[in-house]
């Protein structure tokens, strides 16, 4: 994840996040197990988060894209895409990811699309859809996360997380 500069955030966001003394580029990435599987994020809003990640190195025994490594992609996606939407306030935690697997793919590099199909005060769900580079959809994913309010001491734990 050391391309993190290139994401493109709205500017809104940019000032929220820095008035509260926060690295949006460390919050809104796909954290420890993203970085260990490529996962690379090139877009970031509320309405429209995408990221790559390489199939080689996460693949299953019969050299094919793992459908956990899939569901990592889509989940780190969705999650952001909630988190945004929650606002500073707010930290989206996933409760339900579904993942429907289209396609097997061997090499090169996928990328996920996440929107949103619903985006409410205490929840929000994305729809992911992940494609390989010839456009031809591997997965489809569904990620529903909950809003819950950050709670007193919480804001030095996301400071920290960055």
């Amino acid at each position: 994840m050391g391309e993190q500069q290139h994401v493109k955030f709205p500017q809104e966001v940019i000032d929220e996040y820095a008035a509260l003394g926060v690295d949006l580029l460390a919050l809104f990435s796909a954290g420890h197990l993203g970085n260990r599987m490529g996962v690379q994020i090139s877009e970031a809003s509320a309405d429209r988060v995408v990221g790559t990640m390489p199939v080689e190195g996460n693949t299953q025994p019969y050299g094919l894209l793992h459908g956990g490594a899939s569901a990592v992609l889509a989940e780190t996606l969705g999650s952001i895409g909630s988190m945004l939407h929650g606002g500073s306030s707010k930290i989206a935690v996933g409760v339900d990811l579904n993942c429907t697997h289209h396609r097997g793919v061997r090499s090169g590099l996928v990328t996920g699309v996440a929107t949103p199909v619903h985006r409410g005060r205490s929840t929000a769900t994305y729809e992911i859809v992940i494609t390989d580079e010839n456009d031809k959809r591997v997965c489809t994913a569904r990620l529903t996360c909950l809003l819950r309010d950050v709670n007193p001491g919480e804001e030095e734990l996301i400071r920290a997380a960055n």
